[in-house]
C-alpha cells in the first residue's frame, strides 16, 4: 500500500513542479519575451502566463521609464574650454523583443551611448551657447539618442543637462567679462544722459538768444539760490546787476500799468 502511494505521489509531484515552473504572473508593466528551443516565440503578459519548462525560456522586461545618471564627462568645447558636464537620461522599452534580440545589454549600451553622444554634441558648440542654450541642447541630445536607440526598441523620452562645472580660471574670466559689460552699460547711460542734457542746453541757449532778459532773470534766480545757503560770498559786477534789476523793475511796472 505504501509503495502504491509512493508511486502515485512521484508523478503528482512532478506535475506540480512543472506547473510551478511553468506558471508566470508578470505585472502590468512587465512583459515576458519567450524563446522556445532557442527560437523567438513571442511576447506574453501581463497576467497569468504558462510556459513549458526546460523547452521555453522567458526573459522579463520592465516597460517603465528608466532614469540614468550620466557620469560627469570632461568636454572640450569648440572654443577650447574644458568643462565637466553631467546629465540625466530618461528612456523606456517600447519593443521588448528587439531590446533582447538586437542588443546584448540595452541598459549598458544606452548609458555608454549617452556618454559618447554628450561629448560629441557639446564638443561642437562654444561655451556661451552651452551656458545659455540648454533647452535647445537638451532637445538635440534627445533626438540624436532616440534615433540611435530606435533599432534596439528603446524610446528616449528626455535628456537634461544637470550641471556644467567650469575651471576656476574660467570663472574669474567670466566675472571680469560681466564686470566689463556692466561698466560698458553704465558709461553708455552716462553718455546718453550727457547728450540729452547738452541738447536741452542748446535749446535753452536759443531761447536766451531770442529773449536776453530771460538770462538776466536766470542769473538773479541763481544768485538768490546761492544766498539761501548763507555760507558763500558772491562778488558780481554791481552795474550789471543794477541794470538788470532796473530793467526787471521797469518791465514789472510796465506790465502792471497795462
Amino acid at each position: 500500500m505504501v509503495d502504491v502511494l509512493s508511486v502515485g505521489f512521484v508523478p503528482l509531484l512532478i506535475i506540480l513542479l512543472i506547473l510551478y515552473q511553468g506558471i508566470r504572473i508578470p505585472r502590468e508593466y512587465e512583459r515576458l519575451v519567450v524563446f522556445r528551443l532557442g527560437r523567438y516565440s513571442g511576447i506574453k503578459g501581463p497576467g497569468i502566463t504558462i510556459i513549458i519548462p526546460v523547452i521555453d525560456r522567458a526573459i522579463t522586461m520592465d516597460l517603465r521609464v528608466v532614469t540614468i545618471d550620466v557620469q560627469k564627462q570632461a568636454v572640450i568645447t569648440k572654443d577650447n574650454v574644458t568643462v565637466d558636464v553631467d546629465a540625466v537620461l530618461y528612456y523606456r522599452v517600447v519593443d521588448p523583443d528587439r531590446a533582447v534580440i538586437q542588443v546584448e545589454n540595452f541598459k549598458v549600451a544606452t548609458s555608454l551611448l549617452a556618454q559618447t553622444t554628450l561629448r560629441d554634441v557639446l564638443g561642437e558648440i562654444e561655451l556661451d551657447d552651452l551656458l545659455s542654450k540648454r533647452e535647445e541642447l537638451n532637445v538635440k541630445l534627445q533626438e540624436i539618442l532616440d534615433k540611435q536607440t530606435d533599432p534596439w526598441g528603446i524610446k528616449v523620452t528626455a535628456v537634461t543637462l544637470r550641471d556644467v562645472s567650469l575651471p576656476e580660471s574660467m570663472l574669474r574670466a567670466i566675472a571680469k567679462q560681466a564686470e566689463a559689460e556692466r561698466e560698458k552699460r553704465s558709461r553708455i547711460i552716462l553718455a546718453e544722459g550727457e547728450f540729452q542734457a547738452s541738447a536741452r542746453m542748446v535749446e535753452a541757449a536759443k531761447l536766451y538768444q531770442d529773449a536776453p532778459v530771460a538770462i538776466k532773470l536766470r542769473e538773479l534766480q541763481t544768485l538768490a539760490e546761492i544766498a539761501r545757503e548763507k555760507n558763500l560770498i558772491v562778488v558780481t559786477s554791481g552795474g550789471e546787476v543794477g541794470e538788470a534789476t532796473g530793467a526787471v523793475a521797469g518791465l514789472t511796472k510796465a506790465f502792471g500799468e497795462r
